[in-house]
């Protein structure tokens, strides 16, 4: 046998070239000049060098764009002629489609008609079915089934192109959404229910795999490994008396959608949809509410964001569930002594999922580093003088970053700008007060002035008072001068640096929040209501400016080890992180620009108030008797004050939390 094969180089015409190097006879495939290479390799690959003949042409070009010396020398010499060229993606435009799909066949049959190929086998797809709605036979066509989007529309007419103007015989193969190899896992491009692997992903990132799950039913689908589509197809070829057929190369089953996300949700040890809403109760809406709803701005960019945070391709899910059901009677009576048969997703989707995130997750060939995203940027660290805000600028300028520094102290500011620069890094230093109002007016009129653009702005700078209520009453200059900083001169150099930001639809703010907003500590009111305020503030105005492209990262930091606690003396034996610990999540906060960043501990505190606040009083009214008054809030002083061992045993087990 002699085979001329298209496409040959694609998903599909890898694993059934494999198949005709089972058999004997030469095997002629298309190739561009520009994939000769890839074509070689995959020969290697095959350890068949002698048996494929690269013939060089475009699918693009009438008669393949062959010379006449080339169709020539292949004339009367091919007995099956393959035509698997095409393109497999929903994402495509209707001209590339167009172009490729229907020109491209026309091509390929003009071709084989020339060269008097033997026999035609035409690749086609369920698609070709549109929006059919019942049972589909596989010797149904042209029903006069909606052909709505291009893909369906160029796979019916390119299959009306190999059924109607070939001279010869002919069969017809049309895979349904075509996944990895069965064994190996191996596939070439995120399509089908690959769009779904980054939502799932995330989810297991961020929920334990038994949380039940409520989301959408999307209708019927149908998926089989590309090893039964070529396997079924190379033996269907070979075998007499099936010309003027089309086979359905499908599963005899149809799944529910659902049903395949959870599998592929058990593969990834994710949770799973317990409860799955049926899409006909969407649909049951008066007709065009949907679409009505999906015209209003604030919803298109909501759904715009949240598809493409899951990795989904605006457009896809409307022809996630498939209209028709697929007949493979045909099908399987021709492969009934073959042993070929479609494998159960259950037992192969492990290997699909595995093969995605060694090989395919688009996050392992993103530049994920620091270095990455901070190289070039420019970004203001208020507090920089010292403690996190130090370490955090350090930080930052080894990566490539420019970082403004913010302070009252130039003398410090000025040291820390030196060990910057002799490091190799840049800074600027810029001394502030960041609690009076006029000094960060001063303060952005001289950035904006020297800087065209602020990229990142780090709101470091704050200030902590531990004192008990009862101490408070006759010390509210506490409350005002503790939210002068960390609130009103935060928000102050937010709302200075935003219009430009959002003009240049570009900007990330850092806000570095406290553990104590999640936890509640006793004898920080002050501090933690100056903190909470922020996170309103933020959690208000972000919601304004993402669709500008401003992003808010809130940190709730945990207990540090730096000038701001020194006071507090039982803090000595208390487990913290250190400046440069906390300048870590500060430069995560920047690399990946998460929402938040919390501990488990704060979290835990978060979720214990919300299902329990009552109780969470009397635990806290516990440390509050346990961890009493510092002699500094009092306005003593006490050289020999230290934490006993209760108070150590308690913090080592809450670690992270003010106290």
């Amino acid at each position: 046998m002699t085979y001329f094969v298209t496409g040959a180089t694609g998903f599909i015409g890898r694993f059934l070239l494999q198949r005709l190097l089972d058999r004997d006879g030469q095997i002629y495939v298309l190739v561009r000049e520009s994939s000769l290479a890839k074509l070689e390799d995959l020969s290697d690959k095959l350890g068949a060098n002698e048996r494929i003949v690269p013939v060089v042409g475009d699918l693009r070009e009438p008669r393949l764009g062959l010379s006449d010396e080339q169709v020539s020398a292949l004339n009367t010499k091919i007995d099956h002629f393959f035509h698997l060229g095409a393109i497999y993606d929903m994402t495509a435009d209707a001209e590339t489609n167009d172009l490729i799909n229907v020109g491209g066949t026309r091509h390929a049959v003009d071709l084989a008609n020339q060269i008097g190929a033997g026999r035609l086998h035409h690749v086609s797809s369920i698609a070709a079915a549109g929006s059919y709605k019942g049972f589909f036979r596989e010797d149904m066509f042209d029903e006069g089934q909606p052909l709505e989007h291009p893909y369906h529309r160029t796979k019916w007419e390119s299959e009306r192109v190999a059924r109607t103007e070939f001279n010869g015989p002919w069969r017809v193969y049309r895979p349904a959404i075509v996944v990895g190899h069965s064994k190996t896992g191996e596939m070439d491009k995120i399509d089908g229910p690959y769009y779904f692997f980054k939502g799932i992903q995330k989810l297991r990132n961020a929920l334990p795999q038994w949380v039940p799950l409520v989301g959408p039913e999307l209708g019927y689908t149908n998926i089989v490994p590309v090893d039964y589509v070529t396997d079924a197809m190379d033996y269907i070829a070979h075998q007499p008396d099936l010309d003027g057929r089309a086979f359905h190369l499908t599963n005899p089953r149809s799944q529910r959608s659902g049903e395949v996300l959870n599998t592929f949700a058990r593969a990834a040890h994710a949770p799973q949809l317990a409860i799955r809403v049926d899409k006909r109760l969407i649909d049951a809406l008066p007709k065009g509410t949907m679409s009505m709803l999906m015209k209003v701005p604030a919803l298109k960019g909501v759904r715009r964001n949240f598809l493409a945070d899951a990795g989904i391709p605006d457009g896809i899910l409307e022809y996630v569930g498939l209209t028709a059901q697929f007949d493979t009677r045909d099908t399987e009576k021709a492969l009934a002594d073959s042993g070929i048969s479609v494998p159960q997703l259950e037992n192969y989707a492990s290997v699909l999922w595995d093969y995605y995130e060694r090989t395919l997750d688009p996050e392992l060939y993103k530049d994920r580093s620091f270095e990455a995203a901070i190289r070039g940027k420019t970004v203001i660290i208020t507090g920089a003088s010292s403690g996190i805000g130090k370490a955090a600028a350090l930080k930052i300028a080894s990566a490539g970053g420019i970082p403004l520094l913010v302070a009252r102290s130039q003398e410090k500011l000025a040291e820390t700008k030196l060990e910057i620069e002799n490091a190799g890094g840049s800074a600027h230093t810029y001394s502030a007060d960041l609690s009076d109002m006029a000094s960060i007016d001063k303060l952005l009129e001289q950035i904006h002035s020297e800087h065209p653009a602020i990229d990142v702005l780090v709101n470091n700078a704050g200030r902590s008072i531990r004192r008990s209520i009862a101490l408070s009453y006759d010390r509210f200059h506490d409350f005002e001068r503790t939210i002068q900083l960390n609130y009103f001169g935060a928000i102050k150099l937010i709302i200075g640096l935003l219009p430009q930001m959002r003009e240049r639809r570009a900007g990330h703010i850092v806000n570095v929040s406290s553990i104590g907003v999640q936890t509640n500590p006793p004898r920080f009111a002050a501090y933690v209501a100056s903190k909470a305020a922020l996170d309103a503030f933020t959690r208000v105005v972000a919601s304004e400016t993402i669709g500008d492209r401003v992003t808010f990262t809130t940190i709730h930091m945990p207990l540090v080890r730096t000038e701001m606690i020194a006071p507090t003396k039982i803090y000595d034996s208390f487990p913290t992180i250190s400046p440069e610990e906390a300048a870590d999540l500060i430069c995560e906060a920047i690399r990946t620009r998460p929402k938040q960043i919390n501990t488990r501990m704060g979290m835990f505190g978060e979720l214990g108030y919300t299902l329990a606040p009552k109780a969470m009083d009397q635990l806290l009214h516990m440390a509050y008797k346990v961890f009493p008054d510092s002699a500094r809030s009092k306005g003593e002083s006490d050289p020999g004050e230290k934490a006993s061992v209760e108070q150590i045993a308690v913090a080592s087990v809450l670690k992270g939390v003010h106290w």
